[in-house]
C-alpha cells in the first residue's frame, strides 16, 4: 500500500523497495483514474456503466454487418435502456448505501465481471448467440446496481424490451400475422425464460 493507504498497481513489484520489475515505482489506482473518487462507494456506479458500455460496443461491432435477430436487437436495446440518462454520483435521487446494501452491490459487480469474462471467451470463439445471452445477463447485473443507488428510476425488464422488439422485428421482416403460426420449441423456451427473469426482477423490487 502507498502512504495514503490507496490501492497500488504492482506488476512484479519488489515489496521491500517499492519498485516493479522494470524499475518503475508502483502507482496508486487513483493515478490511473484521477476522475474517480475511490473513497466513495458511489464510484461503483461509474465503473458499472463503463463496463457495460464497452461490452455493448463490442457486441454491436460483432453484429453490425448482418441483419440482427430480434434477440440481438433486444439485448442491445436493453443495455441502452439501462444506460440511458446514467446519473452522476452526486445527482439528485442517488442514495447512500449501508454496509449490507453495498455488500449486495459488490456481489452484483462480481457476477458482472464473471459474465464479462465469459463474454470475452465467446467473442474469441465467434459465438454470437452466447454473446447475446451473456450481454443480457451483464446488463441485468448493472441494472441491479443502478436500482440500488437510484431506487426511484424506472428500469424496464428484459422481457418488456423483448416483447416490443419482437413486434418491431416481425413488422420489419414483413410478417403479416406472427402470432398465427405455431411457436417453435425454441420460441416457447425463450418466452418462458423471459417470463422467469421478469418474475425474479419483480420479486427483488
Amino acid at each position: 500500500m502507498s502512504e495514503t493507504n490507496e490501492p497500488t498497481v504492482r506488476n512484479g513489484q519488489d515489496e521491500q523497495n517499492g519498485k516493479t520489475g522494470n524499475g518503475c515505482m508502483s502507482k496508486p489506482i487513483s493515478w490511473l483514474r484521477p476522475d474517480i473518487d475511490l473513497g466513495s462507494r458511489r464510484c461503483v456506479m461509474r465503473i458499472a456503466s463503463e463496463r457495460l458500455s464497452i461490452v455493448r460496443y463490442v457486441f454491436l461491432v460483432q453484429i453490425e454487418d448482418g441483419i440482427a435477430t430480434a434477440e440481438q436487437r433486444a439485448s442491445l436495446e436493453y443495455a441502452d435502456a439501462v444506460l440511458i440518462g446514467w446519473p452522476e454520483e452526486d445527482a439528485q435521487g442517488i442514495v447512500d448505501l449501508d454496509d449490507e446494501q453495498f455488500d449486495t452491490v459488490r456481489k452484483h459487480m462480481a457476477l458482472m465481471e464473471e459474465y464479462i469474462g465469459k463474454f470475452t471467451a465467446f467473442e474469441r470463439d465467434g459465438d454470437v448467440d452466447s454473446m447475446t445471452d451473456t450481454l443480457i445477463r451483464i446488463t441485468e447485473r448493472v441494472a441491479e446496481v443502478r436500482r440500488m443507488f437510484q431506487p426511484d428510476f424506472p428500469l424496464p425488464t428484459f422481457a418488456e424490451i423483448r416483447r416490443v422488439v419482437q413486434d418491431e422485428w416481425d413488422e420489419d421482416m414483413g410478417k403479416i400475422d406472427p402470432k398465427g403460426d405455431s411457436p417453435t420449441a425454441e420460441q416457447i423456451e425463450r418466452e418462458r425464460d423471459d417470463q422467469d427473469r421478469e418474475e425474479q426482477q419483480g420479486e427483488r423490487a
